[in-house]
């Protein structure tokens, strides 16, 4: 038998924890002004989740597309880890739609673990060896998760030693307005620091003195005390 959406989002409602729930809102900043505005959580822990993906191996696409599209936080992160298992799995063909699919919804995939557990395993394994052109158009997006789908999507190439999008996207993204964006900036900044230092520092040399203290904190911290310091103070 097929899977379907509406069976496993009676799965995930059975899961729910409303204490988990609770903490969930207030975590994931959904209250009015917030970042996660609207969103509404089930109470389901990320563990948990993941072995609930294991056993839908079976669904289909548009099957997913439908979850993807579900009022909960927490469904929505189940279809978000289908379609990476699935472009994982997929041929070309297969990658190519849920590449796609996956910017279609970027409406949908609207807080940073969304983002942070998707972005870099579909649209940056995606952009890999094509042209990254639709990385600039999402940094230069009004949507700040399309902003942070572009700096998160760059963690593939990272991972392959390749940092030169992720450079360019970093200071695209340098003055932007939003802390969450700032924090995965810098955060990109220092794997591209643990992979090759001499990198990270001749791009913070030229910019940590125009670039926001969070993004310059996220990108030093792995530094020893004095260079943390040393950049900190502006003794570069």
């Amino acid at each position: 038998m097929n899977l379907s959406a509406q069976q496993i989002s009676q799965d995930f409602k059975a899961l729910g924890d409303p204490i988990i729930a609770e903490h969930s809102q207030r975590f994931f900043k959904t209250a009015e002004g917030q970042y996660g505005h609207g969103d509404i959580f089930l109470g389901i822990r990320v563990p948990t989740i993941r072995k609930q993906v294991k056993k839908y191996r079976g669904i289909t696409l548009n099957e997913v597309k439908k979850l993807l599209k579900s009022p909960f936080h927490e469904i929505r992160l189940c279809a978000l880890l289908i379609l990476v298992n699935l472009f994982a799995k997929g041929d070309d063909t297969e990658k190519s739609e849920i590449y796609a699919t996956y910017l279609k919804n970027t409406r949908h995939i609207n807080n940073w673990d969304l983002v942070d557990l998707s972005a870099h395993h579909i649209v940056g394994a995606y952009l890999e060896r094509r042209n990254k052109k639709p990385l600039y158009v999402l940094a230069r997006s009004a949507s700040l998760w399309e902003r942070r789908i572009s700096v998160i999507a760059t963690f593939y190439l990272i991972n392959n030693n390749d940092f030169v999008d992720a450079l360019k996207i970093a200071h695209i993204l340098k003055n932007d307005p939003e802390d969450l964006i700032h924090k995965a900036v810098g955060w990109m900044l220092r794997e591209i620091g643990k992979r090759n230092q001499t990198v990270e520092e001749r791009y913070l040399k030229k910019q940590y003195k125009h670039m926001p203290r969070t993004m310059l904190r996220y990108a030093i911290e792995r530094f020893p005390k004095s260079r943390r310091n040393a950049y900190l103070e502006g003794r570069i």
